[in-house]
């Protein structure tokens, strides 16, 4: 079957982004012959976020106009996360990072093939192990845990390679019209925004099947 391209906008902080990777792996895991290619791009939900981060009780309150919003919105989100087989450890979040350099992570990771492993890691990391994505130190250990190489990871960190890169192609996908992640494009032309479910993606690679079946 000819390969497909499938690309996914996404931020490691997004808990949609965790949830809808969630769905997607199931629906490939029953289709371990899927022509998907995937390839991860960056969309920060907070650009202007300073570089060490903030409290996350703070944030989420100044983001949604107070407690009782934020409290509203992510009572939600652990619904479906719940439902979906999540288990997101709120309490072990202290801090929203940053992560312009967990981008440059992941674009570095797709350079030696690792990029879905590097992402995998990441939202472990946030949303399972309470760390902070932020911190060089944790981004170094997420690149040697995926086979990469964390003296070079160290090295390419302290400097500002690839900022530029990661955020034209952030502003690029803004251009397009992309307001929120996930986003996933399939084959260039159809975008599917939100958390998709495994359903959706099960129906997508059956046609897909079946259109290589009749070619």
């Amino acid at each position: 079957m000819q390969t497909v391209k499938l690309d996914i906008l996404s931020d490691p902080i997004c808990p949609w982004c965790f949830i809808g990777k969630t769905y997607l792996d199931r629906a490939l895991n029953a289709h371990p012959d899927h022509p998907f290619a995937l390839e991860w791009h960056p969309f920060q939900l907070n650009p202007d976020m300073p570089p060490e981060g903030m409290d996350r009780r703070a944030y989420l309150e100044a983001k949604f106009g107070g407690k009782e919003n934020a409290v509203r919105v992510y009572a939600k989100i652990e619904e479906t996360a719940s439902e979906a087989g999540i288990a997101i450890n709120w309490e072990g979040i202290r801090r929203t990072p940053n992560t312009l350099n967990a981008h440059r992570l992941i674009h570095w990771a797709g350079l030696e093939q690792r990029q879905t492993f590097a992402v995998d890691r990441l939202f472990k990391a946030y949303f399972q192990d309470g760390r902070d994505i932020g911190d060089p130190a944790t981004l170094i250990e997420i690149s040697e845990g995926i086979g990469m190489d964390p003296a070079m990871t160290e090295r390419l960190l302290a400097t500002d390679a690839d900022v530029e890169d990661i955020r034209a192609r952030d502003a690029h996908a803004r251009s397009r019209g992309v307001t929120g992640v996930p986003t996933f494009i399939l084959a260039n032309t159809h975008a599917l925004p939100g958390a998709q479910p495994t359903t959706l993606w099960a129906e997508v690679l059956e046609d897909l099947a079946a259109q290589a079946a009749a070619e």
